[in-house]
């Protein structure tokens, strides 16, 4: 069963009707925002000047620093094609980026996804993304409810709660991160009871967060359920999304995604690694080669579900110099204020780890002196929306040429 037509629809078909929603786009950019006329006009080029694909390549991608710092210096409505007040919602994401929403259906395109991963009309879904200032939580409760399933709005943390949740209401479906899941199940047997007996879930969708298949597995067989992976951003909603065959994730159907060239922008031969750069199908907001900062490649193999779209092969890490940790984006530059903060801090560096299957941040901190490491702790999460664990070294210890940021994790 499929959620709509456009999932089995044959390849040129869907490359024809992907490309009138991009130049929907490319209008309405040209038409209202300034963002992208700036883009044209450094160009000397005009949206009429797009022919085809291989041009559509050539625009350069449109970066999230830039966003932040056009945001701030032209404000919100610079990028629009109607008044903030047309919009639906406007959210914050990590960043801090604002981000619009528009009034129509299924704006941010999830539907497909979840129901491609098994949930049904009827089905009741314990939503543990936030729903305060990020769009995450009311992102993904809408589609839920077009197809028909209850939402319980339980936002992220208050574990025990969670547990009386999954306890007292024939709850089918989770949605969050799979590592916040794997602390549920832990929480709960850890209080004697048993995921699978006393909980009624029978799948998963999980988000914001790499899911190597060790985590997976351990996941799958602690409730007894099935999990699948959705991949998108706070900036366009849903990319891809996997079915019950697994073996990659399937592009979504109202969004243009490319495999790029990080340096260049332009589109890469398909199964070579690049950074995936969406367009998707909004006219309200437009956004033209929105440059995600996430490494992929591009599977063309048949998928034996029946979707027809192309697979994106999985996280394979970061192209820029900020990493996703636990939903959150960390940018270097916007911790440097937390640092400015403690003056005995004469060096730093950000680190992050994967121990247990769980991200752990790490702050190395070059200091003569002691200092209140608690209150660093809380003032970098205030800032940063993620607690770290921080390290103090000598004055020197870190090279001076050492990255600010550096991501230590691997995903097997």
């Amino acid at each position: 069963m499929y959620y709509t037509e456009y999932e089995t629809e044959p390849r040129e078909k869907r490359m024809k009707r992907k490309w009138k929603g991009v130049r929907e786009v490319l209008a309405a950019a040209e038409r209202s925002s300034g963002e992208f006329q700036a883009r044209l006009s450094e160009m000397g080029a005009s949206a009429r000047d797009f022919k085809g694909w291989e041009d559509f390549g050539k625009i350069p991608p449109l970066r999230k620093k830039d966003i932040v710092e056009w945001q701030r210096e032209h404000g919100i409505g610079w990028f629009l094609s109607v008044r903030p007040g047309e919009l639906s919602r406007i959210y914050q994401s990590p960043g801090p980026i604002f981000d619009p929403e528009g009034r129509e259906p299924d704006y941010w395109a999830w539907s497909e996804g979840f129901f491609a991963a098994g949930f049904r009309p009827g089905d009741i879904a314990q939503m543990t993304f936030s729903y305060h200032m990020t769009p995450a939580g009311l992102m993904l409760e809408e589609p839920l409810r077009d197809i028909g399933c209850a939402v319980i709005p339980a936002g992220p943390g208050n574990t025990e709660k969670q547990i009386e949740f999954l306890t007292s209401l024939p709850v089918t479906a989770f949605v969050g991160m799979t590592s916040y899941l794997k602390v549920i199940g832990e929480k709960a047997m850890a209080a004697g009871l048993d995921p699978q007996q006393d909980f009624h879930l029978e799948k998963a969708y999980v988000a914001a967060e790499p899911l190597p298949e060790s985590l997976r597995a351990e996941v799958e067989e602690m409730f007894g359920i099935t999990v699948r992976q959705g991949y998108g951003t706070a900036d366009v909603g849903c990319i891809a999304y996997e079915c019950r065959e697994l073996g990659g994730m399937h592009l979504s159907n109202y969004r243009h995604v490319e495999i790029c060239d990080p340096a260049t922008g332009l589109p890469v031969p398909d199964g070579e690694v690049g950074e995936v750069v969406v367009t998707p199908f909004f006219t309200d907001y437009p956004l033209v080669r929105l440059a995600t900062g996430d490494l992929s490649s591009m599977d063309l193999s048949e998928c034996a579900c029946g979707r027809t779209a192309r697979k994106l092969t999985g996280w394979k890490g970061r192209a820029d110099d900020t990493a996703k940790v636990k939903g959150q984006f960390i940018y270097p530059g916007q911790a440097s204020t937390v640092f400015s903060g403690y003056p005995s801090i004469s060096g730093w560096q950000i680190r992050v780890k994967r121990v247990m299957d769980m991200d752990v941040l790490v702050v190395v901190a070059e200091t003569a002196q002691p200092f209140d490491t608690e209150s660093f702790e809380a003032d970098f999460q205030a800032t940063m929306k993620l607690r770290p664990v921080v390290e103090t070294c000598a004055p020197g210890s870190l090279p001076d040429d050492a990255p600010r940021l550096v991501d230590e994790r691997t995903f097997d």
